[in-house]
């Protein structure tokens, strides 16, 4: 099975120096401590296609704590103080994400989610005060209620219903022509993952799924989601479109797909893209998982 981008980080994320001032600041003094290098929230790559650091004295914002790379300890900046983070992904990060090296791909993830939620949690939710960075840049804390609070992850069901050898695909209008890729949403409170990808899959394509089981998970930093990725088994294959999530529905065989991952321009629809974890489960469909 391909691995999910964005995994197999070798970051030692050093939470002992989170809570602890003194390592922090041996961390920020030691002389072998770099900043990561970004165009707002995008990364930067250098000749050999690795991220790029710096100094910390290149900080325009408050320093964030990312973790220890082979002994050296390693940061982020927050954005400036009330500038806003930036909105939507620009098309020339896709093909940065091509070229990442799978430890890079982690690490960047992180930073970027942790950048954005900084930039978007600067007051506090109990009392609408504004909030300070505490923990080494991993929690804000409300000087007038006392409140805390962390970094979020939002999960999200991405998922296959399967029929016999045949798999079922989606397509947004937005992604490239051609393009088909595994069905997801986002988990509502009191859900648990079987039963929201059972109601994914209903919704938007009117099939009914069972026996849904777990495949893969992958950090997605756009902003800060958790893929879950599955398959479930489909009860027909009887499609009525949701038109307001997918511009189309398909099923597909599997020699379309094996096609399809292999990059073959007549396989009837292009693949996913091998940094994302709708490509992950797609190869472990076609390995028998």
């Amino acid at each position: 099975m391909t691995p999910p981008g964005f995994t197999g980080g070798t970051l030692d994320r050093a939470d002992r120096v989170r809570h602890d001032p003194e390592l922090l600041a041996a961390a920020i003094a030691d002389p072998t401590a770099r900043l990561l290098v970004l165009n707002g929230l995008d990364p930067e790559l250098g000749a050999d296609d690795r991220l790029v650091w710096t100094s910390l004295a290149a900080a325009q914002g408050e320093l964030l704590f990312l973790g220890f790379d082979r002994g050296a300890p390693r940061f982020a900046s927050a954005l400036p103080a009330g500038e806003p983070a930036p909105v939507g992904r620009p098309m020339a990060l896709f093909a940065i994400l091509d070229r990442f090296r799978r430890e890079d791909a982690a690490l960047y993830a992180a930073a970027r989610s942790l950048i954005d939620w900084h930039a978007r949690h600067g007051y506090c939710a109990v009392c609408a005060t504004q909030t300070s960075i505490f923990r080494a840049g991993w929690g804000r804390s409300c000087p007038t209620c006392s409140a805390e609070h962390f970094p979020r992850v939002d999960p999200v069901v991405i998922m296959l219903a399967e029929l016999g050898e045949r798999v079922l695909l989606g397509r947004q209008p937005p992604w490239p022509r051609g393009r088909y890729s595994a069905l997801a949403g986002f988990l509502e409170v009191g859900e648990s993952i079987e039963d929201a990808v059972g109601r994914e899959i209903h919704e938007e394509a009117g099939v009914r799924v069972r026996d849904v089981r777990y495949i893969a998970s992958q950090p997605w930093p756009f902003p800060s989601s958790l893929m879950i990725a599955c398959i479930g088994v489909a009860e027909d294959d009887a499609i009525t479109l949701d038109a307001n999530e997918l511009e189309d529905a398909r099923w597909f065989t599997r020699d379309q797909v094996q096609r399809a991952l292999a990059g073959d321009p007549d396989a009837g629809f292009i693949a996913p893209p091998p940094y994302a974890i709708a490509h992950t489960l797609l190869t472990a469909w076609m390995e028998g998982a």
